[in-house]
């Protein structure tokens, strides 16, 4: 659900980088606040996780495809704000990385995926499991929920922001967007509660490397191994833009050095995708672990 730069023109752009900057900067100062904070190495680790996550593009019907956007997950696992936060610095790697979504449409994609879809989404997973045993059918089903909820809101403000761009009528976009992706929503909630049962180890916050090893190591499996296996369908929004035609090619603000995910002096074959992969969950870890550092160190200043 990544909004390139030709999809989106006029005001949208900066309206929704600055709703953006004030939503990510509101969710880093309750971050600092906040007295229960994921370890930096573990914040890295479960934002590398998703990033990697997302690069696995599934099958879902009619030639689309469909992946796992995470904004719930990440609030399940480390909390809204760090949620919010995980989610904008994966969004700026793709973007400025791998060329997956427009610099432009930056603002845009942090508003979906990030504060609708981990803020929102969590703030919906957290509401609904309040006081729910953890771990319980009550609680999984809360978190399937949001998880679906989530990408179905996402699909919404994108949906918005391509009509008020004068992209495609709101109507039409709208009704497709929302059918594709409440199916791949179902996706989400599975791969969310799966993702969460296996990797909520030190989920109040612990310092044991258990907490940290795990999603790491599944991550640079994910990058390095799996990602050549995802299906080279377009996803949902790229399959409607075809389908109502303005999916437009436009020339990159600036050249990416891994663009499309692979290392152009090797191609695009398994071993120059999957190296591309390793790179970004390596990337995204260590910018992870330098963010949560530095919440911490700001917090005790």
């Amino acid at each position: 659900m990544h909004i390139p730069p030709a999809m989106l023109h006029g005001q949208i752009c900066p309206v929704t980088a600055a709703v953006s900057v004030l939503g990510v900067a509101g969710a880093a100062y309750v971050a600092t606040k906040s007295k229960q904070k994921p370890s930096a190495s573990r914040f890295g680790a479960i934002a590398a996780l998703i990033f990697a996550g997302q690069m696995m593009n599934f099958p879902v019907l009619n030639g689309t495809s469909g992946h796992l956007l995470g904004g719930v997950l990440a609030s399940a696992l480390l909390g809204i704000p760090f949620g919010i936060l995980a989610m904008t610095l994966i969004l700026a790697i793709q973007s400025l990385v791998f060329s997956d979504g427009g610099l432009t449409t930056l603002g845009a994609n942090v508003l979906n995926i990030a504060i609708v879809g981990a803020g929102i989404g969590g703030w919906f997973y957290s509401k609904l499991s309040d006081k729910q045993p953890a771990q319980s059918i009550s609680q999984m089903s809360s978190l399937a929920f949001a998880s679906w909820l989530s990408v179905v809101m996402a699909a919404f403000a994108c949906s918005v922001e391509l009509a008020v761009s004068g992209t495609v009528a709101f109507s039409t976009v709208t009704a497709a967007m929302i059918g594709v992706q409440a199916v791949i929503g179902i996706a989400e909630a599975v791969l969310t509660v799966a993702m969460y049962r296996v990797f909520s180890a030190g989920r109040n916050f612990e310092l044991s490397k258990g907490s940290v090893k795990t999603p790491l190591l599944a991550a640079i499996l994910i990058g390095l191994m799996l990602s050549p296996l995802a299906s080279s369908f377009p996803d949902g929004l790229g399959w409607i833009a075809q389908k109502y035609q303005f999916l437009h090619e436009a020339a990159p603000a600036f050249v990416s050095p891994l663009a499309d995910y692979t290392i152009a002096s090797m191609g695009t074959g398994w071993v120059s995708t999957g190296l591309a992969g390793m790179i970004g969950v390596l990337l995204t870890f260590s910018l992870g672990w330098f963010i949560g550092k530095g919440i911490c160190v700001y917090h005790r200043g």
